[in-house]
């Protein structure tokens, strides 16, 4: 039987999407030097951007500057053909009730929401986020344990967290904890049991209210369709109680 090669027996090279920016964790510090160096509380935007970032150093999935670009200049496409069909339908249908054109975009929405994760799909534009929202006087603490264990490749490939925008700390600060395919079901439910373990998501929603959580493609942010987006379009994918759901119903 042949030996295995000396290559195959090497542990993988840490490797470090963030290497240089003094925004994400360096490979040459600690996680507890880090997120000492990087309070999400109290470091603001003008010191280090919107975000901090920590990587799992055994990940090297990112998508390319042209992957996101090909991939926008086809989402766009997607949103201006659905722009111009649903002003068609509200021409044609003038005078009618709110709720039978609603009925008639319906289907429409939901074509070109799939288009957009099939453009995705072939772009490689496949990452996407579980999103917590804890308050300011909790931040540091949500982040030290989703840093410690991004770090030690327990969640996603990547995590990100809102730096102080200057706001004055009333409003939520957003942890993004990113997976690498988001019709990878399995790893995303499996990202979200971990953070259940963790004691950052209740079954009933983050520490025990019942909102839940939600997990959106970043396509969807590339392309900036949020809740509220203009085309009516569904910008999340999954809700962590919908998710946790399907496990206790194969309990």
């Amino acid at each position: 039987m042949a030996q295995a090669s000396d290559s195959a027996l090497a542990p993988k090279k840490p490797y470090n999407m963030y290497e240089g920016d003094s925004a994400g964790r360096q490979l040459s510090e600690t996680v507890a030097s880090f997120l000492s160096r990087l309070p999400p509380l109290s470091t603001p935007v003008g010191n280090s951007g919107y975000w901090i970032y920590i990587a799992d150093p055994q990940s090297k999935s990112r998508p390319t500057d042209q992957d996101r670009a090909g991939f926008t200049e086809r989402g766009r496409e997607i949103l201006e053909g659905f722009e111009a069909t649903r002003a068609g339908i509200e021409v044609s249908m003038a005078g009618k009730a709110k709720s039978a054109i609603g009925r008639k975009l319906t289907p429409l929405r939901k074509r070109a929401e799939a288009d957009i994760y099939a453009a995705a799909k072939q772009t490689g534009c496949t990452s996407g986020k579980w999103m917590l929202f804890p308050m300011a006087d909790d931040v540091n603490r949500f982040w030290s344990l989703v840093a410690t264990a991004t770090a030690t490749g327990e969640l996603g490939h990547l995590a990100k967290v809102a730096t102080d925008d200057g706001s004055g700390n009333v409003s939520p600060r957003l942890i993004c904890i990113h997976t690498e395919d988001f019709s990878d079901h399995e790893d995303v439910k499996r990202v979200l049991e971990r953070l259940v373990d963790m004691g950052l998501v209740n079954r009933k929603g983050p520490m025990g209210d019942e909102r839940g959580i939600y997990y959106k493609a970043d396509a969807f942010t590339y392309l900036g369709i949020d809740s509220k987006n203009d085309w009516g379009l569904k910008a999340s994918l999954f809700f962590s109680k919908d998710v946790l759901a399907e496990e206790k119903g194969k309990a």
